[in-house]
C-alpha cells in the first residue's frame, strides 16, 4: 500500500480509512476495525454516546484498552468508525436526473437513522462528513444537483441547506423525546398538561395571539413525521425555485 510523504525522510501514518481498506493479515487478527465499530455502535445504542469510552469498549470486546488503542487513536477515530458503520444503511436512489427525489430520500432516511441512533446527534460535523459512507451519500446528492448544470457553490449550498434542516429537526425531536423520558411523560398530552401552568400564564398576557391560535386549533401537534415532511418540502420547493430546476 502506498504511503504519503510529508518531508524528505518522513513517512506519514496511513489514515484510518486506508487501514480499514487494506487487506487483513493472515491469519486474520481477532480484533479489527469492523469489530470495534460494531461494538461501539451497540454500546451507544444501548447506553448512550457518552458511555462509549476506550475502556468500556475494551471490556465489551474482551481485550485490554491498549489493544484497542493499537487500532484507533482515540475518540475521534472511534466516532468516525461508528458514523461510517450506521451510514452504510443509507441507500439513495440511483437517478441523477431526479434531484428532488434523491434529496428527499436522503433527508427522510437520515432522519430515521438519527432517531434510531440518537447519539449521532452529538457527533461533530467534521467527523460526520469525513467517512467513506458519508462521502458516498454526499456524492450521490451532489451528483443529482450537478446534473442540472449548476455551479459548484450552488450545488454544495443546496445540499447543505437540506442537511442543516434534517439535522436541526432531528436533533430537536431527539431532545424533546429525551426531555419527556426524563420527566416520565409518555405522550404529547401529558407533556402539555405538565406545562399547562406556564402556558396559561404566557397566553393569558395576550402577547402571543398566533401561538394561542396554534394551541387551540392545531390538529398535528404530535405528528413529527408530518411536520418534518412538510418542512422538508418547503426547503426543496425553495431550492427548486431559487435554482430554476
Amino acid at each position: 500500500m502506498a504511503v504519503a510523504k510529508h518531508e524528505e525522510g518522513e513517512v506519514a501514518e496511513p489514515s484510518l480509512w486506508e487501514r480499514l481498506e487494506q487487506p487483513a493479515p493472515v491469519p486474520r487478527a481477532s480484533l479489527t476495525l469492523e469489530r470495534i465499530a460494531a461494538a461501539a455502535v451497540e454500546i451507544a445504542d444501548e447506553e448512550g454516546g457518552a458511555a462509549v469510552t476506550m475502556r468500556r469498549l475494551a471490556t465489551k470486546l474482551g481485550v485490554t484498552p491498549m489493544a484497542a488503542y493499537r487500532h484507533v487513536s482515540g475518540k475521534d477515530d472511534l466516532w468516525a468508525l461508528m458514523i461510517d458503520r450506521v451510514s452504510r444503511d443509507l441507500a439513495l436512489p440511483d437517478d441523477a436526473g431526479d434531484w428532488r427525489g434523491v434529496l428527499r430520500s436522503y433527508a427522510l432516511q437520515t432522519r430515521e437513522l438519527m432517531l434510531a441512533h440518537p447519539w449521532t446527534a452529538l457527533m461533530p460535523t467534521s467527523i460526520v462528513l469525513l467517512t467513506p459512507a458519508r462521502m458516498a451519500v454526499a456524492e450521490r446528492g451532489l451528483s443529482a444537483l450537478d446534473a442540472h448544470d449548476l455551479d459548484a457553490d450552488s450545488v454544495m449550498a443546496a445540499l447543505r441547506a437540506v442537511t442543516s434542516f434534517v439535522h436541526g429537526s432531528a436533533q430537536t425531536e431527539i431532545a424533546m423525546r429525551d426531555y419527556q423520558e426524563r420527566n416520565g411523560w409518555t405522550s404529547g398530552d401529558e407533556t402539555r398538561e405538565a406545562l399547562a401552568p406556564q402556558m396559561r400564564y404566557l397566553i393569558g398576557t395576550g402577547r402571543y395571539p398566533v401561538f394561542e391560535k396554534y394551541a387551540l386549533t392545531a390538529t398535528r401537534k404530535d405528528d413529527r413525521a408530518w411536520e418534518f415532511t412538510f418542512g422538508l418540502d418547503c426547503v426543496l420547493d425553495g431550492i427548486g425555485q431559487r435554482l430554476g430546476i
